[in-house]
Protein backbone atom coordinates (compact mmCIF):
# COMPACT_ATOMS: atom_id res chain seq x y z
CA UNK A 1 0.00 0.00 0.00
CA UNK A 2 1.16 3.92 -0.76
CA UNK A 3 1.23 6.12 2.18
CA UNK A 4 -2.73 7.11 1.38
CA UNK A 5 -3.58 3.95 2.37
CA UNK A 6 -4.24 2.92 -1.44
CA UNK A 7 -3.60 -0.43 -2.84
CA UNK A 8 -0.60 -0.25 -5.17
CA UNK A 9 -1.84 -3.07 -7.20
CA UNK A 10 -5.79 -3.79 -7.99
CA UNK A 11 -8.14 -3.01 -5.69
CA UNK A 12 -7.67 -5.10 -3.13
CA UNK A 13 -10.81 -6.06 -2.71
CA UNK A 14 -11.90 -10.07 -2.22
CA UNK A 15 -14.31 -10.14 -4.97
CA UNK A 16 -15.85 -13.40 -3.70
CA UNK A 17 -17.10 -11.67 -0.74
CA UNK A 18 -18.98 -8.77 -2.98
CA UNK A 19 -22.87 -8.78 -3.30
CA UNK A 20 -24.25 -9.56 -6.66
CA UNK A 21 -25.37 -6.65 -8.78
CA UNK A 22 -29.15 -6.19 -8.05
CA UNK A 23 -30.74 -7.30 -11.44
CA UNK A 24 -33.83 -5.38 -10.95
CA UNK A 25 -32.57 -2.18 -10.48
CA UNK A 26 -30.42 -1.99 -13.18
CA UNK A 27 -33.34 -3.11 -15.36
CA UNK A 28 -35.37 -0.60 -14.23
CA UNK A 29 -32.49 2.46 -14.77
CA UNK A 30 -32.12 0.73 -18.63
CA UNK A 31 -36.09 0.74 -19.04
CA UNK A 32 -36.29 4.62 -17.78
CA UNK A 33 -33.46 5.27 -19.86
CA UNK A 34 -34.94 3.55 -22.95
CA UNK A 35 -38.71 5.31 -22.30
CA UNK A 36 -36.97 8.62 -21.61
CA UNK A 37 -34.93 8.77 -25.12
CA UNK A 38 -37.97 7.33 -27.18
CA UNK A 39 -40.17 10.07 -25.31
CA UNK A 40 -37.22 12.37 -26.58
CA UNK A 41 -37.54 10.94 -29.76
CA UNK A 42 -40.98 11.03 -30.48
CA UNK A 43 -41.17 15.05 -29.47
CA UNK A 44 -38.44 15.52 -31.41
CA UNK A 45 -39.97 13.90 -34.93
CA UNK A 46 -43.39 15.30 -34.19
CA UNK A 47 -41.63 19.03 -34.33
CA UNK A 48 -39.73 18.30 -37.08
CA UNK A 49 -42.23 16.85 -38.95
CA UNK A 50 -44.94 20.08 -37.91
CA UNK A 51 -42.17 22.36 -39.24
CA UNK A 52 -41.53 20.33 -42.60
CA UNK A 53 -45.77 19.84 -43.11
CA UNK A 54 -45.49 24.20 -42.82
CA UNK A 55 -42.68 24.51 -45.46
CA UNK A 56 -44.55 22.26 -47.43
CA UNK A 57 -47.75 24.32 -47.41
CA UNK A 58 -45.39 27.94 -47.76
CA UNK A 59 -43.94 26.02 -50.72
CA UNK A 60 -47.01 25.02 -52.22
CA UNK A 61 -48.32 28.55 -52.06
CA UNK A 62 -45.17 30.27 -53.58
CA UNK A 63 -45.55 27.37 -56.31
CA UNK A 64 -49.41 28.59 -56.68
CA UNK A 65 -48.54 32.77 -57.34
CA UNK A 66 -45.83 32.17 -59.26
CA UNK A 67 -48.06 30.40 -61.77
CA UNK A 68 -51.21 32.76 -61.05
CA UNK A 69 -48.20 35.22 -62.31
CA UNK A 70 -46.90 33.42 -65.00
CA UNK A 71 -50.84 32.85 -66.09
CA UNK A 72 -51.37 36.72 -65.90
CA UNK A 73 -47.60 37.37 -67.83
CA UNK A 74 -48.14 35.10 -70.39
CA UNK A 75 -51.80 36.27 -71.11
CA UNK A 76 -50.32 39.49 -71.86
CA UNK A 77 -49.93 39.99 -76.18
CA UNK A 78 -46.84 41.27 -77.33
CA UNK A 79 -44.60 40.59 -74.65
CA UNK A 80 -42.23 38.48 -76.32
CA UNK A 81 -40.50 40.85 -77.82
CA UNK A 82 -39.99 42.93 -75.27
CA UNK A 83 -36.30 42.66 -74.23
CA UNK A 84 -34.97 44.78 -70.94
CA UNK A 85 -31.43 45.92 -70.65
CA UNK A 86 -29.91 45.22 -67.10
CA UNK A 87 -28.12 48.06 -65.85
CA UNK A 88 -25.01 47.11 -64.08
CA UNK A 89 -25.69 48.61 -59.77
CA UNK A 90 -22.56 49.91 -58.73
CA UNK A 91 -22.16 48.87 -54.66
CA UNK A 92 -20.71 51.60 -53.20
CA UNK A 93 -18.13 50.61 -50.03
CA UNK A 94 -20.37 52.25 -47.68
CA UNK A 95 -23.38 49.77 -49.01
CA UNK A 96 -21.37 46.55 -48.93
CA UNK A 97 -21.75 44.51 -45.77
CA UNK A 98 -17.43 43.43 -45.56
CA UNK A 99 -16.62 47.72 -45.50
CA UNK A 100 -19.44 48.28 -43.03
CA UNK A 101 -18.12 46.26 -40.61
CA UNK A 102 -14.30 47.58 -41.04
CA UNK A 103 -15.69 51.25 -40.64
CA UNK A 104 -17.75 50.10 -37.49
CA UNK A 105 -14.47 48.37 -36.11
CA UNK A 106 -12.68 51.98 -37.13
CA UNK A 107 -15.68 54.18 -35.50
CA UNK A 108 -15.13 51.69 -31.83
CA UNK A 109 -11.03 52.78 -31.88
CA UNK A 110 -9.52 49.58 -33.52
CA UNK A 111 -6.44 50.57 -35.12
CA UNK A 112 -5.99 51.35 -38.42
CA UNK A 113 -3.01 48.59 -39.29
CA UNK A 114 -5.12 45.58 -37.65
CA UNK A 115 -8.23 46.49 -40.12
CA UNK A 116 -6.20 46.65 -43.15
CA UNK A 117 -4.65 43.66 -42.31
CA UNK A 118 -8.00 42.06 -41.82
CA UNK A 119 -9.34 43.14 -45.06
CA UNK A 120 -6.18 42.01 -46.71
CA UNK A 121 -6.88 38.85 -45.31
CA UNK A 122 -10.26 38.43 -46.62
CA UNK A 123 -9.39 39.68 -50.36
CA UNK A 124 -10.97 43.33 -49.73
CA UNK A 125 -8.51 46.27 -51.28
CA UNK A 126 -7.90 48.27 -48.03
CA UNK A 127 -6.98 51.89 -49.98
CA UNK A 128 -10.83 51.90 -49.54
CA UNK A 129 -10.97 52.89 -45.55
CA UNK A 130 -9.74 56.17 -47.51
CA UNK A 131 -12.50 56.54 -49.78
CA UNK A 132 -15.37 54.82 -48.31
CA UNK A 133 -17.25 56.51 -50.69
CA UNK A 134 -15.54 54.89 -54.26
CA UNK A 135 -17.43 52.02 -55.64
CA UNK A 136 -16.42 48.18 -54.77
CA UNK A 137 -14.75 46.40 -57.49
CA UNK A 138 -17.15 44.09 -59.51
CA UNK A 139 -15.60 41.00 -58.22
CA UNK A 140 -16.29 42.16 -54.70
CA UNK A 141 -19.85 43.07 -55.12
CA UNK A 142 -20.91 40.41 -57.16
CA UNK A 143 -19.23 37.47 -54.20
CA UNK A 144 -21.02 39.22 -51.69
CA UNK A 145 -24.38 38.99 -53.30
CA UNK A 146 -23.86 35.23 -54.92
CA UNK A 147 -22.85 34.36 -51.01
CA UNK A 148 -25.80 35.42 -49.53
CA UNK A 149 -28.30 34.03 -52.01
CA UNK A 150 -25.84 30.86 -51.71
CA UNK A 151 -26.57 30.52 -48.03
CA UNK A 152 -30.32 30.96 -48.44
CA UNK A 153 -30.56 28.35 -50.92
CA UNK A 154 -28.04 26.21 -49.29
CA UNK A 155 -30.14 23.88 -47.53
CA UNK A 156 -32.82 23.20 -50.04
CA UNK A 157 -33.03 20.36 -52.67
Amino acid sequence: MDEDGLPLMGSGIDLTKVPAIQQKRTVAFLNQFVVHTIQFLNRFSTVCEEKLADLSLRIQQIETTLNILDAKLSSIPGLDDVTCEVCPVSVTSITNESHAETTSEQSQGVPLMAIRNKMISEGLDPNLLERPDAPVPNGEGEKNTEESSDSESSFSD
